[in-house]
């Protein structure tokens, strides 16, 4: 009896400590997904500091919604750029009872993942998969914080004709849903500008032999070749375009404008050969806090910005900004805010959705190489 009492005690207490507990902190995990494993896996670190640098923050700061001080802890799952892997890790953070996702990196894991997110009534946002296609299913869970490839690819294909006075253009592809998606609206850019496309081909996201593509577009006489895909197939490709005798400008969408292009293409890009696109950009007042990142992101994890460490960052935000203003973090409460969002001030610029979760008035970034290092041509909208 004197032990049956001591137990009832014992619970008591428990069942009154319990909820102090829960009261000074809650924990709420957010996902992230990207490839790092594989031939990308560098872009994949990189947006994976971006979400690490921003939840490590929030913490810091300390955030309070719906009066519990909330601790948000982040899941990161590796797609490795694969689409089967990509909807593995998707269902995983929905079993892990995430209550949003940041990701994925590519088109081709972002789109098949987007349903798994929809069925769960999990906000999505990605910070860099750029298919139309991706927005435009229905889903009202899926948001991205850049440029489609309309935008980006048609605006590549108009700049190959007005500006790089491209006479003869070869597009290449990796076939993916990203590489070949912007490989099509480059060369419907292209046409519509009155420019001429003299070959069109294609590759895989694994491949590091182009030989008989590159031998078959030589005969053509390019004077600008565009490729829909990664910089780490674009690196070879120059290295063999080189070989072959290939003297043509090297044009590609925002998978190869990475700082690591120079190094993968080992020696072989002149300057301004090669211009590509990446799908964001500050001008103005942003320019100061995009610096300021840059330079954060440099001492916390002891390398330079990618690409889109910055988008990650601020898609993790606009996401707990929406649950703070919903004052929820529960899914169904907080993304009808989340849908609302207008006029966030980011570090990549401003940030509102349009009705299909796309950026209003998303902007490009237009970039060359010279001496090793990237250079910006332009911002355009």
């Amino acid at each position: 009896m004197k032990f049956m009492l001591h137990a009832i005690a014992a619970g008591v207490g428990a069942a009154l400590i319990a909820p102090l507990a829960t009261a000074q902190e809650t924990v709420v995990r957010l996902g992230h997904v990207a490839p790092t494993s594989g031939g990308i896996a560098h872009l994949g670190k990189d947006n994976e500091n971006g979400a690490r640098l921003a939840i490590e923050e929030l913490n810091a700061k300390g955030v309070t919604i719906g009066g519990r001080k909330i601790r948000f802890e982040l899941l990161a799952e590796d797609d490795a750029a694969d689409p089967k892997q990509g909807t593995a890790a998707a269902q995983k953070l929905v079993d892990s009872k995430v209550v949003g996702v940041i990701g994925h990196l590519n088109s081709g894991t972002s789109i098949p993942a987007s349903k798994i997110y929809s069925d769960a009534g999990i906000p999505q946002i990605s910070p860099s998969a750029t298919n139309p296609r991706f927005t435009r299913q229905g889903y009202k869970t899926t948001f991205r914080v850049v440029a489609d490839d309309v935008h980006l690819g048609g605006t590549l294909g108009k700049y190959a004709v007005n500006q790089v006075k491209g006479k003869s253009i070869a597009v290449i592809d990796d076939r993916t849903a990203y590489g070949q998606g912007v490989a099509d609206e480059f060369e419907k850019g292209v046409k519509g500008a009155g420019g001429k496309i003299v070959g069109r081909e294609f590759t895989n996201d694994k491949a590091t032999d182009f030989t008989a593509i590159l031998t078959s577009l030589k005969a053509k006489k390019p004077d600008v070749v565009f490729f829909g895909g990664m910089d780490a197939v674009a690196g070879p490709m120059l290295r063999q375009m080189k070989q072959l005798g290939i003297d043509a400008k090297f044009m590609g969408g925002d998978g190869i404008c990475t700082g690591e292009l120079p190094k993968l293409a080992a020696g072989s890009m002149g300057d301004g050969q090669v211009v590509c696109a990446e799908a964001g950009g500050v001008e103005g007042e942003a320019k100061k806090s995009m610096e300021e990142f840059n330079t954060k992101f440099k001492a916390k994890f002891n390398a330079d910005v990618q690409i889109y460490a910055p988008y990650v960052y601020d898609a993790v935000n606009v996401m707990v900004a929406a649950m703070q203003k919903a004052n929820s973090t529960e899914p169904a409460k907080y993304l009808p805010v989340l849908a609302a969002t207008s006029g966030y001030k980011g570090v990549t610029g401003v940030i509102s959705f349009d009705e299909k979760g796309d950026i209003r008035n998303g902007a490009l970034t237009l970039f060359t190489y010279k001496g090793g290092k990237r250079d910006q041509i332009a911002v355009v909208r």
